[in-house]
């Protein structure tokens, strides 16, 4: 074992790159469910933003162009789970697996074509004088975009549910759909506005994968991260700054086994194979143990004529 291997700056940069997936899938899944929508697709809503985002910037050159195919991608999707779950009341738990297992489905079918082949590179962003300080230089300014973009994506949504009107209504209608209607509000539409923007958030995701962090299309990459944001979310008790340190918590995990295992530590990749699936199983138990903190209304069908 040669622990002197391993770089702690290069350790840490690279924390931030492999959290950033998980940051933007699971605070689009959070805005969803602060709206009081249970959207277990989110695995499908990542693989499908990974191969439009990864096609599109193949096809035009432009990775910026993919990316925003990408959340386009994710939307589109996650709109069909708006229709099932908002207009014709089906069971969002069902609606959300259908979901995963469709977009599972059509990205290998999508991304027959793609095997083998690199996207266009990503620019990196080096910010001017920061990307100089010795040792937080590389760790935290020598970034491509997508980093800071997760990061601002945190500070407005926590921003918007905590200070604006719009936020209020949001937590609103995830505590009490019917006392939201009551008051004139529109319950369905505020949803599916929720739902869709979590499904661009978790195309984005996808894209970030398939175009940045391994520039690649290979089927099933996103590899149970769509599951690991479900229940980051239920870990950070519905809360963006806590969704933000667990996606880290969860990067630096992911990380650190690579890098253990390049040192020459022996760490049965079945173990990292198997931990989303575990992972899920647990949220399930805590979700059913303490519903205290969760949006009251969070899985419930709303209909006006209630």
């Amino acid at each position: 074992m040669d622990f002197g291997s391993i770089n702690p700056i290069l350790l840490l940069a690279s924390l931030m790159v492999a959290a950033t997936p998980l940051l933007l899938a699971a605070i689009g899944e959070l805005v969803v469910e602060r709206a009081g929508v249970l959207n277990l697709g989110v695995e499908g809503m990542m693989i499908t933003g990974a191969i439009c985002g990864f096609a599109i910037a193949v096809n035009t050159g432009s990775p910026i162009v993919g990316l925003v195919a990408a959340a386009a991608g994710g939307a589109a999707l996650s709109l069909l789970f708006a229709v099932l779950t908002q207009f014709a009341l089906a069971n969002q738990v069902a609606s959300g697996l259908s979901l995963t297992l469709f977009g599972l489905g059509l990205s290998a079918l999508l991304g027959q074509g793609y095997q083998g082949i690199k996207p266009p590179p990503f620019p990196r962003v080096d910010i001017p004088l920061l990307s100089d300080i010795p040792v937080l230089g590389p760790i935290l300014f020598r970034h491509d975009i997508v980093v800071y973009f997760g990061l601002a994506l945190v500070a407005a949504v926590w921003w918007v549910l905590k200070n604006t009107r719009a936020g209020l209504i949001l937590r609103a209608v995830g505590e009490n759909h019917d006392a939201a209607h009551a008051l004139g509000y529109k319950v369905v539409r505020i949803r599916i506005l929720a739902i869709m923007f979590g499904g661009a958030c978790a195309g984005l995701g996808g894209a970030y994968i398939s175009l940045i962090r391994v520039p690649q299309w290979t089927e099933g990459m996103t590899a149970g991260i769509g599951w690991i944001a479900l229940a980051l979310v239920v870990f950070a008790s519905w809360k963006p700054w806590r969704v933000m340190l667990g996606a880290y918590l969860f990067g630096g995990i992911t990380v650190l086994q690579l890098n253990l295992q390049a040192a020459g530590v022996a760490i049965p990749v079945e173990y990292l194979a198997m931990s989303p699936y575990l992972i899920t199983i647990l949220v399930l138990v805590i979700m059913s143990a303490d519903k205290s903190r969760a949006p009251a209304a969070l899985g419930r069908s709303f209909h006006a004529s209630q």
